[in-house]
């Protein structure tokens, strides 16, 4: 589209002639420069509308994750387990939509993921993960787990703090994984610039850090590992012989929690070189088998 409104470099409108003052002289632009803005004049264009593919506004629902571009096409699950987690909910709720391969700095909120729901909603505004479940629950009336078990706050801790802290580590503080797994999915896709990368491979092993250090005066692997294990041991108890948590019929939020941290320790693809995570997790027949079975029927 072309400018609304451009400068053609015309000469001014004359006025009466005024001698030129000392002041003025001094601060006049050379005349070579002042060739250049001539031959190249100053052009203002005036706002313009956001395109609406720019908005995310599609005639499908769009899941903005990290992921593969590739994998994103067929449909694979995300690397990263806050994606994955909603990634799998939508689809055990029956929604369906599109993923699209993200980051942080494209997200309104500054993480991933969000939603862009199809048309035609009536907001342009993008759904942050944490509004995810409500806007699903609108969509399709499926039940809230929250209302339905006043246990699923106390097993979701131990997700969101045992089993997270242990995976932080695993990922990001462990120098081989970090290496072979998260610097491969987070930051080479990002930048072919070295020193930015870098930079980028500091940031993310700092705030890894800085997160494990809020929970203890220092780190301690044993300990952390240790924590996952009798994790491992609840969530494996509280599921029994259920196929799915809490005893229902069908998996729903807390399912796809459990889910997003264990398809990812279990995952072959993503090369770990060091993963004591998923010789805690195997020790629970009943977790892989929950693991397996979601994996197969949703992916």
């Amino acid at each position: 589209m072309p400018p609304k409104s451009v400068a053609d470099g015309s000469a001014p409108a004359q006025h009466d002639a005024q001698p030129a003052s000392t002041s003025s002289k001094l601060f006049a632009v050379p005349a070579p420069i002042k060739s250049v803005f001539d031959r190249f004049p100053l052009v203002t264009y005036q706002s313009e509308d956001v395109p609406l593919s720019r908005t995310g506004r599609s005639e499908r629902n769009r899941l903005f994750v990290f992921i593969d571009p590739a994998d994103a096409k067929k449909g694979a699950p995300s690397f990263n387990p806050q994606c994955l987690k909603w990634q799998s909910y939508l689809k055990f709720v029956g929604i369906d939509f599109d993923l699209v391969s993200s980051n942080n700095h494209a997200s309104p909120t500054g993480a991933l993921p969000f939603l862009h729901p199809a048309l035609p909603a009536a907001s342009l505004d993008p759904i942050p993960s944490n509004k995810i479940q409500k806007w699903a629950i609108e969509q399709v009336h499926c039940e809230e787990e929250q209302q339905l078990n006043m246990r699923f706050d106390v097993y979701m801790s131990l997700l969101e703090h045992r089993i997270r802290t242990a995976w932080l580590y695993q990922l990001y503080l462990n120098e081989r994984n970090f290496t072979e797994v998260a610097r491969k999915r987070y930051i080479d896709p990002s930048t072919t610039n070295s020193a930015v990368q870098t930079a980028l491979a500091l940031q993310l092993q700092h705030a890894a850090r800085d997160e494990l250090l809020k929970q203890s005066d220092f780190i301690n692997v044993s300990d952390l590992e240790a924590d996952a294990g009798d994790a491992f041991q609840a969530l494996s108890n509280l599921l029994g012989d259920g196929e799915f948590f809490f005893g229902r019929d069908q998996p729903g939020l807390f399912d796809a929690s459990v889910f997003a941290y264990t398809h990812l320790i279990l995952e072959e693809n993503l090369k770990w070189k060091s993963n004591p995570l998923a010789i805690l997790l195997s020790q629970h027949k009943n977790l892989v088998q929950h693991q397996q079975k979601l994996f197969e029927k949703y992916f």
